[in-house]
């Protein structure tokens, strides 16, 4: 099964490198631009039938190594 992981820090975490990204952009005239949070996307090949027992497994592994539960959030799509 095709599994999709997006995490991000978490709203009251500080996040450098989207404060520096916001920066530049409203320094190349990208006024428009109030503020940027940066995140990352992991794309997971599962092998499993159970769309379910699939999901509790990646969560598991997002406890575990993926994300940092302490500063980040995470959200996981399977597709059957």
């Amino acid at each position: 099964m095709k599994v999709t992981v997006h995490i991000e820090r978490r709203p009251e975490i500080a996040d450098p490198e989207g404060t520096t990204i916001s920066r530049s952009l409203v320094d190349l005239g990208y006024d428009e631009v109030v503020s940027v949070r940066t995140g990352r996307t992991l794309h997971l090949e599962v092998e499993g039938d159970d769309a379910d027992a699939v999901k509790e497994r990646v969560d598991e592994m997002c406890q575990r190594l993926l994300a940092n539960p302490v500063i980040e959030d995470y959200r996981i799509e399977v597709e059957a």
